[in-house]
């Protein structure tokens, strides 16, 4: 296959290398767009008024091609696709990301709308993450994918939009494969108060993560489970249960 690849960790992070090197080895061709710098929690997010740059960078991995990217990991999709690649990519994958990307974290997560934005462009498009606690080991992971890619699950003959998490433990304790749906998370925003060097108030968010949804359905039951878990999404915000209702209240 001919992958792009992109990240919101940065280029130079473990998981997106880590992720790069085992699809070189496993016979894809693979461009890397990823931005300059960490842009977690950049969301949806584009560059409209600062011009972007992008510089073509050695992550020392044979036969990768690699452009580190001043935007946001929506602006490296948009940038690769139709500047930085001589190919159409087969497919685009977001990650690995450090950390988990589950319920209504993907509202937040660069990971994920990077996987958005080349949706939306008319890829199928993945985000990956390791739900990172002690060991972050982004190795398994990366196979995974490999062979997730491999298999015949394009076979149905959509685009799809598909966010993967991945427990952070050994392979042999990875307890299986579920599909899912997005649970209810929450964070209980805390802001810490801090006094800077000059004696100024300034705060740091500290907000600690509410799971409200741990049917056997969701995401967030998955890892708890140590579960991969894969979940396929969709952009169309409209609520259309309530559209019927608001046309009668309008008339």
């Amino acid at each position: 296959m001919k992958i792009l690849l992109t990240n919101d960790d940065g280029i130079y992070a473990d998981g997106i290398r880590t992720l790069a090197q085992v699809l070189l080895a496993g016979g894809h061709r693979v461009v890397v767009s990823a931005p300059d710098r960490e842009r977690s929690a950049a969301s949806h997010s584009i560059t409209i008024i600062d011009p972007l740059r992008a510089k073509e960078v050695n992550l020392g991995i044979d036969g990768l091609t690699g452009y580190k990217v001043n935007g946001t990991p929506a602006d490296c999709v948009k940038l690769g696709l139709e500047k930085l690649t001589d190919f159409k990519p087969d497919l685009i994958i977001s990650g690995i990301n450090d950390g988990p990307n589950i319920g209504f974290d993907v509202l937040y997560s660069g990971t994920v709308s990077a996987a958005m934005e080349g949706f939306m462009m008319g890829y199928t498009s993945i985000a990956v993450s390791l739900a990172t606690k002690k060991y972050r080991d982004f190795k398994y992971g990366a196979r995974f994918i490999n062979n997730f890619i491999k298999s015949d699950i394009f076979s149905i003959g959509e685009i799809m939009l598909l966010n993967i998490n991945i427990p952070d433990l050994p392979e042999e304790k990875i307890q299986g494969v579920s599909i899912t749906s997005l649970g209810k998370s929450q964070y209980e925003d805390s802001f810490e108060e801090r006094i800077d060097p000059m004696g100024n108030r300034y705060f740091w968010l500290t907000g600690v993560i509410s799971e409200e949804d741990i049917s056997e359905e969701s995401d967030i039951w998955a890892l708890k489970k140590d579960r991969i878990s894969i979940t396929p999404l969709q952009l169309n915000l409209t609520n259309f249960s309530q559209i019927k209702l608001l046309r009668e209240k309008m008339k």
